[in-house]
């Protein structure tokens, strides 16, 4: 096989070269210049809207500042939820989108990206027979959100009671004292949430979108926008008939009176040797809230996760948000509620803060926790459709919304929405999945482009081996990335297309193999 042979889908790979390509053909005065959709912000929601208009038969632009998942979609907890907080605090077309949207990815668009995942709520001491019993109702409620979304059993199995033993069985780590058993229940997980990004962002290139990461919108106007190349620092003028804000927690600073309330989630990241074997997640009760946990989240590389808070952020946002000691503090404080084992401050081997861009309704005062995460599509008198709120679940529903109204707003003559039917790149039935004779880990990263990836450390077993010890990315993976992901510098490699980042000891390591990965595409382009 030619070490650039791949099973990517016709089109849909990205690289510097098609990048420089396609912006330069949309420089203001060339033939055809003009597109139907702008699109600003390649967060989950802005790739979405770069898809669903492209599916449509409209020609589509979309451009960030940064990177694909550069700012919140990379942040989050890496589940797709069914909608059980938002049923219990009475938002109910909330719980029943996020159910069914779940039920899309799960089933039918990223079944090699979202795949079931088990928690436990351990009925610890602190949690009283009330509160268990109004949990295990919730479960049941959350389970008959999953049929009215229709989504198979086979998908999402039933919630049920443990007891003490099984409940230790899953999570050893568990304080045996007072435990009195569990609640086990299911929710889509994620494999990673800027991979989901990557996914549908190449599958909207393999539609015709122009996707063009390093490209800052500085002023933005129903017709288009004044964009600076961020590789060269040339400035030029995107022109288009509909402009899709999708900025995220920028989206205020592009548009006047958009007004947005970010609220801070943040995650600790764990070696996984400190909790020991993990075979579920953990809902750990909040004490004092009775809606509120903290997850403990495994992530089958040797980490886990522990998440997350739910702040407000005052002030201009930052491009990555920090970390304060005081959430770290918070978080293994309710940890240590539970658990036998006793994790210290040096456990945390990295965290990572993302925000959440709540809209800021007045008259709903208090904590950016109790804010509904309904989005919404607002539209400026110049035309230009803001797409805000909401959560990566519904990031679908989110960006078919908005180029609904972009439509309407304009007038355009477009096909309807197919995302909710429409496989990303590497989507394949769980059965043909299985049978791909490849790594499984591979499988649950790429789907059936695990083929492509394999097969460069096949041709080069140099690049088959770990960047990291103890850590099982490897060389053939950043490659990938650069070559079909768009990957452009090692923060690319390494802080989104992988999340070996994460861990600034490990990202220490792994410097070398993505500057190495970055001159091997170079050489190729």
């Amino acid at each position: 096989m030619n070490p650039t042979s791949s099973t990517a889908r016709p089109g849909s790979s990205l690289d510097a070269g098609r990048r420089r390509r396609e912006l330069g053909r949309l420089a203001d005065g060339d033939a055809g210049a003009v597109v139907d959709v702008l699109v600003v912000g390649l967060g989950a929601t802005g790739a979405g809207a770069a898809l669903d208009a492209a599916t449509r038969g409209l020609s589509v632009a979309a451009i960030d500042a940064h990177d694909l998942a550069f700012g919140t979609s990379r942040w989050s907890s890496k589940l797709i939820h069914g909608g059980l907080r938002y049923l219990a605090s009475g938002q109910l077309d909330v719980a029943h989108e996020s159910a069914v949207e779940r039920g899309i990815l799960m089933e039918r668009t990223a079944p090699h990206l979202v795949r079931a995942q088990p928690f436990v709520l351990p009925l610890t001491p602190l949690v009283s027979r009330g509160q268990a019993a109004l949990a295990r109702a919730g479960f049941v409620a959350g389970d008959m959100l999953r049929v009215g979304a229709r989504t198979s059993r086979r998908t999402l199995p039933r919630p049920r009671t443990l007891s003490a033993v099984e409940t230790r069985h899953l999570a050893p780590a568990l304080r045996p004292v007072g435990l009195r058993g569990g609640l086990l229940s299911w929710d889509g997980r994620l494999t990673d949430d800027a991979r989901l990004v990557t996914a549908i962002a190449r599958t909207a290139a393999a539609h015709g979108a122009r996707i063009l990461t390093r490209t800052r919108a500085l002023e933005l106007h129903g017709d288009g926008a004044l964009v600076r190349d961020e590789t060269t620092g040339q400035e030029l003028r995107i022109r288009a008939r509909t402009v899709v804000n999708a900025a995220g927690v920028w989206a205020g600073g592009l548009v006047p009176d958009i007004r947005l309330r970010p609220s801070r989630g943040t995650h600790l990241v764990l070696r996984a040797e400190t909790l020991g074997r993990l075979s579920a997640g953990l809902h750990i009760p909040i004490p004092g809230e009775t809606n509120r946990f903290v997850l403990v989240l495994p992530q089958g590389d040797g980490r886990v996760y522990v998440g997350l808070t739910d702040e407000p952020v005052d002030g201009d946002v930052p491009d990555v948000p920090e970390v304060p000691e005081t959430d770290i503090g918070f978080l293994l404080d309710v940890l240590g509620s539970a658990l036998d084992v006793s994790v210290q401050r040096s456990d945390v081997v990295g965290a990572f803060a993302g925000l959440r861009p709540l809209l800021d309704v007045r008259d709903e005062g208090g904590r950016t926790a109790d804010i509904s995460r309904k989005h919404a599509v607002l539209t400026s008198p110049d035309g230009v459709v803001t797409v805000v709120g909401g959560k990566l679940t519904t990031y679908r529903r989110m960006a078919q919304d908005a180029v609904d109204a972009a439509v309407a707003a304009r007038g355009l003559t477009a096909g309807p929405c197919r995302t909710a039917s429409l496989p990303l790149v590497g989507a394949a039935g769980p059965r043909t999945l299985a049978g791909l004779d490849l790594p499984p880990r591979l499988v649950q990263r790429y789907g059936t482009e695990a083929a492509g990836v394999h097969a460069l450390g096949v041709e080069d077993p140099a690049l088959a081996r770990p960047i990291v010890p103890g850590h099982p990315v490897t060389g053939a993976e950043l490659l990938w990335a650069v070559r079909h992901e768009g990957a452009l510098d090692t923060a690319d490699l390494l802080d989104r297309r992988t999340r070996v980042g994460l861990v600034p000891e490990d990202r220490a390591v792994a410097e070398e193999a993505a500057r190495d990965a970055l001159a091997r595409g170079e050489r190729v382009g």
